[in-house]
């Protein structure tokens, strides 16, 4: 029946504003594309960023070579590509701190931009800015009275969730001297271990904390990385304040100072800086090396030592390198840093190493350890203590979280990485040397063709230690002395091994030798 029939009005379909049939589809495929952009997108921009440090790094080489390792190192090593705008023709280049951003830029822009272009052509322009993750230093005001004070950045984040936030805002507001929480906890007295190489260090360190006045100031901790300068710098903050409840104390690196000059000088608020840098009764300062470049820095420095000295405060400074050693200090300076006590922390020999990692070891009593793994970690992991107790916890940290027993087979899987940095090369001229002045006998014997016991058994002692300290096969071993066949080093090696096991004085002197070989 048709709708005219019934009296309805007749309806032409091409009226109707139907929604199309394939409208959900074509959202769909929207949709699609645009995902798919996005992911075409994040490819492009992380093929960007490897092509990025792909070109740095063949930059980076460059420049070491130009600047050498030191300033390649300290300035140039630790930046990182940012973005890059293709549009304008914008590189990013990221440092950590304002500091070595602003000393980047004064120095090497230049020729940073200049080897940027000439890797990438479409580079126009290399921007040096500071990393925009990097933890915000604290705002610095003068509270009441003209005291130092301080603000965090974000207020917030002290007593917050976050308890790596609220250490780290709590680790800025009281190293400006706001109380004990700027000194690390686990580095006292206490917790320091002496042995020869650094006990001068350590009771010059406990004199400068203690109630009595100290005879000598400033006092100067000369060490290299790793060997527990700041581990001292943070032990005199405690004891200091345990016997002065009420002192006020400036904790910083050099790197810290010279920023904080840099902004009171551009906010002209220099006099607010000297008051409340003078207004301390313990200054410390740490890597005072990096006192570099501004002379300006070095004389407001200069000038807190010697009015702080006049008042009887304490004064202590650490460093890698002696007072006369430093580069690009005035001689004003280095005098007044070197007018109180220079106490040098010299590398930590095996006895020290050994009782550090015992004492280390009393924080992991449900861990047992093997004498043998001590002695190996202590005999080998040299070169700072830093390392040595790293490797330790590494070693400690792995057994726990795979259940494995701590082995010294373990030891050496893990511990690959920091085992080779710390494998010193020792020739076969070098053993070859020190067995002689052991046994007191003539160089030439090592390749003489005598048979007298007197000179054999020398002689199979320096192949034995050349087989288990240098990477020498048995005929380039034998060829070192007198052209020996390697069957011949091979006997002697093995001797020795057993003579070692029945012998005491035989192992008495190889042990020996070895000390004296791998000091």
């Amino acid at each position: 029946m048709s709708n005219t029939s019934t009296g309805q009005p007749s309806v032409n379909a091409s009226q109707v504003n139907l929604p199309a049939v394939s409208s959900g589809a074509d959202q769909g495929v929207n949709s699609v594309n645009r995902k798919s952009k996005v992911v075409r997108v994040a490819v492009e921009e992380d093929q960007e960023a490897v092509n990025l440090a792909a070109d740095w790094a063949d930059i980076s080489q460059g420049l070491r070579k130009d600047l050498g390792h030191q300033a390649h190192s300290q300035w140039i090593k630790p930046i990182q590509p940012g973005t890059y705008c293709g549009e304008t023709g914008t590189l990013d280049l990221y440092l950590p701190t304002e500091f070595s951003a602003n000393w980047v830029t004064d120095r090497f822009a230049d020729r940073l931009s200049l080897a940027w272009k000439i890797a990438r052509p479409d580079v126009r322009h290399v921007r040096i800015l500071v990393h925009p993750g990097r933890r915000q230093l604290p705002e610095l005001r003068l509270g009441n009275g003209g005291r130092p004070s301080s603000a965090p950045a974000n207020d917030s984040a002290i007593g917050s969730s976050d308890p790596l936030a609220a250490a780290l805002a709590g680790e800025a507001f009281a190293s400006l001297g706001q109380g004990p929480a700027g000194i690390d906890a686990s580095q006292t007295f206490t917790s320091f271990v002496t042995g020869t190489s650094n006990v001068l260090a350590c009771n010059a360190a406990q004199r400068m904390s203690a109630p009595e006045t100290p005879q000598f100031s400033p006092l100067y901790l000369k060490a290299a990385t790793g060997q527990g300068k700041t581990h001292l710098l943070h032990a005199i903050g405690h004891a200091y304040l345990a016997s002065h409840p009420h002192a006020r104390i400036f904790y910083c690196s050099a790197e810290r100072f010279m920023v904080e000059f840099v902004q009171a000088l551009r906010q002209n608020q220099m006099i607010e800086f000297k008051s409340r840098l003078r207004g301390f009764d313990l200054l410390l300062v740490d890597d005072i090396q990096f006192i570099i470049g501004k002379a300006s820095a070095q004389e407001e420095l200069l000038y807190t030592i010697d009015a702080l000295l006049q008042e009887g405060k304490r004064l202590v400074f650490a460093a890698d390198r002696a007072p006369q050693a430093l580069d690009g200090v005035e001689p004003r300076l280095l005098s007044r840093l070197s007018m109180g006590l220079v106490a040098d922390i010299l590398p930590a020999d095996i006895e020290l190493r050994r009782s550090i990692l015992e004492s280390r070891l009393t924080r992991f009593a449900s861990v047992q350890v093997p004498a043998d793994v001590i002695e190996f970690l202590a005999r080998t992991i040299n070169r700072n203590v830093r390392e040595l107790v790293g490797g330790l916890n590494k070693l400690i940290a792995y057994a726990q979280l795979t259940g494995q027993a701590v082995s010294l087979q373990l030891a050496e899987e893990q511990l690959t990485d920091i085992l080779s940095a710390n494998r010193r090369r020792i020739t076969i001229d070098e053993i070859q040397r020190t067995v002689c002045q052991f046994y007191r006998i003539d160089r030439t014997e090592m390749s003489s063709k005598r048979r007298a016991r007197a000179v054999v058994r020398p002689r199979q002692v320096a192949m034995y230690l050349a087989k288990v300290l240098t990477p020498r096969s048995y005929p380039e071993i034998g060829r070192k002395f007198g052209g020996r066949d390697h069957s011949t080093v091979i006997h002697a090696v093995r001797l020795i091994e057993e003579l070692r096991t029945r012998d005491a004085d035989m192992d008495g002197d190889v042990r020996s030798l070895l000390r004296q070989l791998e000091s």
